[in-house]
């Protein structure tokens, strides 16, 4: 057992290492742990984690297909080992989800909240139904060894049929639907993946990948422990997966041929030679091998094929989950260390609980009723070529957690940087707005009205762009004024008002891009170089300084909040820029589309045209709100690129 030992002690190292970027990225957010961005909403973990995980756990419905709708019962004695690689893939789908979501303790919504609508919704439900049918379809191994629990077995086992009809088209509908996903973003991927029938080439794909999946799992955990190796079992499987991968190639290429995009195969572009990488892992090499006459008797011939096909349909997936986008070179995504080591927990955790699911439970072994017998005399051995592995014994647990104590310190250790210490949030300070207005301000005071001369033959636009990223939005600001019923208006955006000012800019009181700031300004009414207020003059003496005994604000800032403005102060922590913006123009444009039945307005790309297209518009509408900032910030663009009224 010495080779399951060392292979434990580095799993959880592994572990302890993810363990502690789990950490960070729960209590600091993502832009503490990840190196994606708004431009690239999409990395590693959904690539691989997720659409990798999926595409792993095929051959679960592939061997429950084989076995019990085409009856073929020589590959019995493999099923449940491919069913408990299933289940774990799904799980640790569920698992890699959570650290990808910016709220994960909603994950739940979609049960409640549905939106039919989306490819996601399909996914999420398949995910979740799929998962339980996998844990109802393996529960009767563990319970064999339970006699509480041999009437729930048996009802299961009656059901297993119709279990298993279910769990084949629940992974049909879900191995598919991670292509539909893709077919939304046409402007997004690479021609030479995009493509119409994705769904279908997932499904292949994932049926070739669950075959070599089963291939590879078999031979693995035979030279774990040293069991018979199965080659006479995985031979057929070879075959069948080398058809799988032919008619795979024969609907790629088709495709492009079809659609025309053949030319793009010698393109001098990253992403083609990315392509070709994918196609020599997942189709040249492994078609090669499995046509070979040593594929036939070779234990570590059919190991290796497939070991690599496995790493080049796991690709695939990883390069249509972000890889093959065409924005890759302009902004570069490089999967941070943190998102490295989560993806490898995540495996290694996965895979622990396989070892100890193998040792302890009848997965792919019957246990004598005698523990003493020697297994070489029982009949049932020459029959499915398994070696009983004994009683399992609890060793090494000092060693291993150590192994995972260590670990998880040197992950802490690595962690200790500013950006974890600033919990992932980089302050952005805004800019004010560029262009014009038909108004201009010159010299406000309390009660005086605005004054200033009308913009000849130009209407008031302005550009907002505050972090001058370039990611703005035009603003037509006397359309706006006069759609809304004239000056009258100006209180539905500008709420509130600087000391001897009107209708102050929105930068002046939400001063950062994503962090909430302090537009009261405490210190600066203390501080000598500020107002110079002492403490009682706001503050009730004998009281402890509390909101609740503090002289209001409007008593000394009489014009504070302007006539027929709706907004009520209950804190003077004003929320990021990019949340008062949200909330303002999608509130409003939200009552348009409902009153006049245009359900365009409250769209992203109505107010985000221009450099920014559809795709960066959503991921900027959910990951800017829904992560309230926790992202890492687009670098600024030179000032040559935002000169004063471009």
């Amino acid at each position: 057992m010495e080779r399951v030992a060392r292979l434990k002690l580095v799993l959880w190292m592994f572990v302890g290492l993810a363990a502690a970027v789990a950490t960070a990225r729960f209590l600091f957010g993502l832009g503490a742990t990840t190196h994606l961005s708004d431009g690239t909403p999409w990395g590693l973990w959904v690539g691989f984690d997720v659409m990798g995980g999926v595409a792993l756990a095929a051959g679960g419905f592939v061997i429950t297909a084989t076995v019990y709708i085409f009856n073929l019962e020589k590959y019995h004695s493999i099923v449940r080992p491919a069913v408990l690689t299933a289940f774990l893939g799904y799980a640790a789908v569920v698992v890699g989800l959570l650290f990808d979501l910016g709220l994960p303790w909603h994950i739940w919504h979609m049960m409640i909240y549905w939106n039919p609508h989306s490819p996601l919704f399909e996914v999420g439900w398949c995910v979740m139904l799929y998962l339980t049918v996998l844990t109802l379809e393996f529960f009767p191994v563990p319970a064999e060894d339970f006699s509480a629990l041999a009437r729930v077995r048996r009802f299961l086992i009656k059901f297993r049929i119709p279990l298993v009809i279910l769990g084949i088209a629940l992974s049909t509908l879900h191995q598919s639907s991670l292509g539909s996903l893709f077919l939304i973003m046409p402007y997004r991927l690479f021609p030479l993946w995009y493509s119409p029938i994705l769904p279908v080439l997932f499904f292949v794909s994932a049926v070739g990948l669950g075959l070599l999946m089963v291939i590879f799992e078999s031979h693995f955990t035979a030279y774990l422990y040293r069991r018979k190796p199965e080659t006479h079992l995985m031979t057929p499987l070879g075959v069948a997966a080398r058809w799988v991968l032919i008619l795979y190639v024969v609907l790629r290429f088709g495709d492009l041929t079809v659609r025309g995009q053949l030319h793009d195969l010698l393109g001098g572009q990253g992403q083609v030679k990315l392509f070709w990488v994918e196609m020599a892992l997942m189709i040249v090499i492994p078609l090669i091998l499995l046509f070979t006459p040593q594929f036939r008797d070779r234990t570590n011939w059919q190991w290796a094929t497939a070991a690599i096909g496995v790493s080049g349909i796991v690709l695939n997936r990883i390069d249509v989950g972000g890889l093959a986008d065409l924005s890759r070179g302009t902004r570069l995504y490089i999967p941070e260390w943190t998102e490295i080591v989560v993806s490898l927990g995540i495996v290694a955790a996965a895979t622990l609980v396989f070892l100890v699911t193998i040792e302890h439970f009848r997965v792919w072994e019957r246990r004598p009723a005698d523990p003493n017998a020697d297994p070489r005399k029982l009949p049932e051995f020459n029959k499915v070529g398994l070696t009983w592995l004994g009683t399992p014994v609890i060793a090494g647990r000092v060693k291993y957690s150590l192994a995972f104590v260590i670990a998880a310190g040197v992950g802490f250790l690595l962690l200790g940087n500013p950006r974890a210490a600033s919990r992932g949030v980089e302050p952005t300070p805004v800019h004010r707005a560029r262009g014009n207005v038909m108004y201009l301000k010159t010299g406000l005071v309390n009660d005086q009205k605005p004054t200033g001369t009308a913009v000849d033959g130009e209407e008031g636009v302005l550009y907002l762009d505050a972090d001058l990223t370039g990611y703005g939005v035009t603003f037509y600001h006397q359309r706006e004024v006069e759609r809304n019923g004239g000056e009258k208006s100006c209180v539905l955006c500008h709420h509130m008002n600087m000391p001897r000012d009107r209708d102050s800019g929105c930068y002046e009181c939400h001063r950062d891009m994503y962090l909430p700031t302090d537009a009261f300004r405490h210190d600066w009414h203390a501080s000598p170089t500020g107002a110079n207020l002492a403490c009682v003059e706001c503050h009730a003496p004998g009281y402890a300084r509390t909101s609740e005994h503090v002289k209001p604000c409007m008593d000394c800032h009489k014009h504070l909040v302007p006539a027929g403005a709706t907004i009520k102060i209950k804190t003077y922590m004003a929320p990021s820029y990019v949340d008062a913006m949200h909330e303002l123009c999608i509130g409003c444009h939200a009552k348009v589309a409902l009153k006049e039945n245009k359900p365009e307005i409250a769209r992203c790309v109505e107010c985000h045209k221009g450099k920014l297209n559809y795709a960066d518009a959503q991921n900027l509408l959910y990951r800017r709100r829904a992560l309230a900032g926790r992202l890492v910030v687009l670098p600024p663009a030179t000032p040559a690129n935002h000169s004063e009224g471009k």
